[in-house]
């Protein structure tokens, strides 16, 4: 049970609604807003502050899960605004009205991947939170941007924070249709093959939510997310080798496991991944 009033800003969005579907499940005093309503239960656009600070009223935790997820289909200076001047607004609400607790959606695109226009320069596999972020396209530097925005606050009020760093987020309806396609191409590295089942994304929220609320994060931690194995059907060290033959090996990685250590996710918030792919049901024809 968490007792305190959670917020979770971007409701009605993919990610959102798992996330309050969690959430409720987990017996929370809860509260959804999300753009022009949409489903959720305040409609706000947390780009106009005054908006924003009646609509994150009385919160004890906010998740913030609002912001255009890609940089395609969208001008660039669309989603810049939109991502981080509605952080800003988030962030400052939290300040002004002592909320202490923060929860970001944030991305592994932090890392340059996967949208870059350049190609990026990986350290070692598999990732781990201290490896190099070296954002290119807009995206996923508001993400990287949004993150230091957090880390800003947290030193400023003294709340904690926690940045779950989300891969390419799937379910058994999307897998096939959205994946299967993709990992026989040459882009398919720019994943990493990496993907996260939407129920272990709400299910990390919760445990990020529960961890802050024990107190039990001091600061700002900016965790990796990842379901346990790749999409891919070629062995881990296998893809390596024909794909990033120069990057060193730091852990063994064994049959398909992911390239994306989630052992500070484990170590913070006691997270691991329930769900992959391989039990999704085949697609009907």
């Amino acid at each position: 049970m968490i007792d305190d009033l959670v917020v979770v800003c971007g409701a009605a969005g993919l990610l959102g609604r798992q996330i309050m579907a969690a959430l409720g499940a987990a017996g929370c005093n809860l509260r959804g807003v999300d753009f022009l309503g949409r489903g959720a239960d305040h409609g706000a656009d947390l780009c106009d502050p005054v908006q924003a600070a009646e609509a994150l009223a009385g919160a004890r935790t906010i998740i913030h899960a609002a912001a255009i997820p890609r940089p395609t289909g969208c001008a660039r200076n669309i989603l810049f605004h939109a991502n981080i001047q509605s952080t800003f607004n988030v962030l400052e609400t939290a300040e002004a009205q002592g909320t202490t607790r923060i929860v970001l959606a944030s991305s592994f695109s932090v890392l340059g991947l996967p949208f870059a226009p350049r190609p990026v320069t990986m350290q070692s596999f598999p990732v781990t939170e201290d490896h190099p972020v070296a954002p290119q396209d807009i995206y996923a530097v508001t993400k990287w941007l949004s993150e230091e925005m957090v880390d800003a606050w947290t030193r400023r009020t003294g709340g904690a924070a926690i940045s779950l760093r989300m891969p390419w987020l799937q379910s058994a309806a999307t897998f096939h249709p959205d994946v299967t396609t993709r990992r026989a191409t040459p882009d398919a590295r720019l994943d990493l093959w990496a993907y996260l089942d939407l129920r272990d994304a709400g299910r990390a929220a919760v445990l990020a939510v529960q961890s802050l609320e024990k107190g039990r994060i001091v600061g700002h931690e900016r965790l990796f997310l990842s379901a346990a194995d790749t999409y891919s059907i070629t062995p881990s060290i296998d893809l390596i080798a024909g794909n990033y033959p120069d990057v060193g090996v730091t852990q063994p990685l064994r049959g398909h496991c992911s390239l994306i250590s989630g052992a500070k996710a484990a170590d913070f918030i006691g997270f691991a991944p329930l769900h992959g792919w391989r039990d999704y049901a085949l697609p009907q024809s």
